[in-house]
């Protein structure tokens, strides 16, 4: 596949969805911090209206309020906005895709990525309908595959990714390295299922959880330092490779310390009524860097796997994008 001006701005529309991927991530955690899931009681309607931008809010005691005068509903309400925007998004990529990409997998990516986020979006409706913290948790898990393929996508759209050199499929070290990157985004994924029962229980902070979750990131960081140590002593020369490594690396780093800083701040609050926005601005950080971390971690498992026979299919879509 040739990289063209059409497919340039195709990987510049995905990294746009990234952006706001993140932003809806980063407003999800803040739904979650200040327990605003049930802020909206119903959908898909807003207070009995479907009209998504004036609601059906009413306060009896202020005839002058809007939704957005109230931080709760707020922050529900401006996240189903943020999603279906995304969904939006994803509509316009999957079907550009499906038009333009004369790779078989990446059209069968895009359709999997609006499917995904069409399931996003019936679990946070029926989250809501049924009052469920189950569904909470499933969501939130959910939410990390579809930013993660997302961030796949934009990876595979890049010049970078079409350009670059593949590494030796068939050496011992490829073999390793696809090893240690595989059990790296296994291990980063079972923190993040850990981490949303953390955040999603609704009695406070299991101290079982927590212990797991801590021993948790200790593997994680363990498997990242190896990861990454294996990739600068072997594929020096493989310059995306390294890139996607060095991301991992800041992005372990700035994870840790914000889940540090988290728990110690959830255990000097402990007693509070009400989280401080210390509380909730480290919570929704360490949510929305998790994401990027996992999102790393499969870009570079992703490059480990990479083969030449990727970068081509011997079907072209009618509508297939020209070189310039």
């Amino acid at each position: 596949m040739e990289v063209t001006r059409a497919t340039h701005w195709r990987h510049r529309y995905t990294i746009l969805a990234v952006v706001v991927a993140v932003l809806l991530i980063s407003w999800g955690g803040l739904v979650t911090s200040i327990d605003a899931g049930l802020a909206v009681p119903d959908w898909p309607t807003s207070f009995g209206s479907y009209d998504p931008l004036a609601t059906g809010f009413e306060d009896p005691t202020d005839p002058t309020a809007r939704w957005w005068h109230r931080l709760p509903i707020l922050a529900e309400h401006g996240h189903r906005l943020l999603g279906a925007l995304v969904g939006i998004l994803v509509v316009l990529l999957a079907f550009w895709t499906w038009r333009a990409d004369p790779r078989s997998w990446m059209r069968k990516l895009g359709f999997i990525a609006l499917g995904l986020v069409i399931f996003q979006g019936i679990l946070g409706g029926l989250r809501v309908v049924w009052v469920s913290l189950d569904l909470a948790v499933v969501h939130a898990c959910v939410a990390q595959i579809f930013f993660s393929l997302l961030v796949a996508m934009a990876l595979f759209t890049s010049g970078s990714w079409l350009r670059a050199e593949s590494i030796p499929s068939t050496s011992p070290q490829t073999k390793r390295l696809t090893t240690l990157s595989l059990a790296t985004v296994g291990m980063l994924y079972v923190q993040i299922i850990l981490g949303a029962l953390l955040r999603h229980p609704g009695t406070g902070v299991d101290p079982i959880f927590a212990g797991i979750h801590i021993t948790g990131a200790l593997v994680v960081v363990g498997l990242v330092l190896a990861t990454f140590t294996f990739v600068r002593k072997h594929f020096e020369g493989y310059r995306l490779l390294n890139k996607a490594a060095w991301m991992m690396l800041g992005a372990v780093g700035l994870q840790f310390t914000l889940g540090f800083c988290a728990f110690a701040v959830l255990l000097i609050e402990t007693q509070m009524a009400q989280r401080s926005v210390l509380q909730v601005v480290l919570n929704s950080a360490h949510l929305v860097v998790g994401a990027l971390l996992m999102a790393s971690a499969v870009s570079l498992a992703l490059l480990s796997l990479r083969h030449p026979a990727s970068l081509t299919h011997s079907h072209t879509p009618a509508f297939a994008e020209q070189p310039v």
